[in-house]
């Protein structure tokens, strides 16, 4: 346990030093924090918490910097979160209204406005496909060997797929094969559409079959690839504290580009309840080593569907960023709900 005196004093440095990313010496320190200590008081307790772990010395300064256990205890214990009605005030303008009746474009909107709000990379996880509920599916001729298939669901999304099939079908046959599929699918998840026409495959026609199962496969292998939409990551450019390193930000790039490994990293959120920090290594993402993410699951009709958050460096005012997440994520549910 540290001392309120030292609990005091790292919350000076910590703001201090988020404010300016300048080291902050026991001078500075004892004017930021407003105590009425000797200097030797204020070296001894920041020696206490480097030994602790929560501050360290660059090698170009005599002057301390957080390090990811500093910052972590700084937001979990130390923090005073600023007021949403102070963050409401001054988002307003930006927030007026995500749009609504269109899910992709409200996730679209949603990334965008946490990367303008918090001039970080925003970064959504779009909601399962699989886990979608299918109201009309529809097939139209596009070409001798060319159907598009026309899958309509329950939040009014629209999702168009080509397939190229091998037989030429007539519109009367691509009727039947949506009206198969709006009988046994409609109401249903879209992971439900594959076992449907597995399961019905001998209730159809022969020369149905392989036009149900192309767009049953097609559906499933698009429905495996949860994707990941990221906004405003050449925000990170400008980060004095990223853009020192040229090494670690290709890395951080080459993470957007290949999405996987924080796709992984967003699906915890959207597993859990309220916002959820990692801090530095706490991803687990090398990449991610000299960064925070921040995130929030977003909802639609109750259920959680995904996750929103940002990306930016530790050196971030976490009292202001993680209330905009929150509150980001719940004007996406809202505009997602019904």
């Amino acid at each position: 346990m540290l001392s309120e005196r030292a609990q005091h004093l790292l919350t000076a440095l910590v703001e201090r030093y988020i404010a300016d990313g300048q080291p902050v010496g026991s001078k500075t320190l004892s004017q930021a924090s407003g105590l009425v200590v000797s200097p030797a008081t204020i070296r001894n307790v920041m020696a206490e918490l480097e030994d602790l772990g929560f501050i360290a010395s660059p090698h170009t300064s005599a002057g301390r910097i957080p390090t990811a256990r500093g910052y972590r205890f700084f937001v979990d214990s130390l923090m005073v979160m600023q007021s949403l009605d102070r963050l409401e005030r001054t988002a307003t303008p930006e927030v007026g209204g995500l749009p609504k009746g269109n899910p992709q474009r409200s996730i679209a909107a949603a990334s965008q406005l946490v990367s303008q709000l918090t001039h970080f990379a925003g970064v959504v996880m779009l909601p399962k496909r699989q886990e979608a509920i299918l109201t009309h599916i529809e097939f139209l001729q596009l070409g001798e060997n060319r159907v598009l298939l026309i899958l309509v669901t329950a939040d009014g999304d629209v999702q168009n797929r080509i397939l190229t099939t091998q037989t030429a079908y007539t519109p009367a046959q691509l009727t039947e094969a949506a009206n198969f599929l709006n009988a046994h699918c409609a109401g249903k998840t879209f992971g439900h559409l594959r076992s449907v026409v597995q399961a019905e495959v001998h209730a159809l026609k022969g020369e149905l079959v392989a036009l149900l199962n192309a767009a049953a496969q097609d559906e499933m292998a698009s429905s495996g690839s949860d994707a990941v939409l990221i906004s405003g990551e050449r925000n990170l450019l400008d980060s004095d504290d990223l853009a020192s390193n040229m090494g670690r930000l290709r890395q951080l790039f080459e993470l957007f580009d290949r999405k996987t490994a924080l796709l992984q990293l967003l699906d915890v959120g959207n597993r859990a309840e309220g916002v959820q920090i990692y801090i530095g290594g706490e991803s687990g993402l090398e990449p991610l080593g000299d960064c925070s993410v921040i995130t929030a699951p977003y909802r639609s009709n109750g259920e959680i569907v995904g996750t929103l958050g940002v990306i930016g460096p530790t050196r971030m005012a976490y009292e202001r960023v993680i209330p905009i997440v929150n509150v980001t994520a719940k004007l996406l549910s809202s505009a997602l709900s019904q």
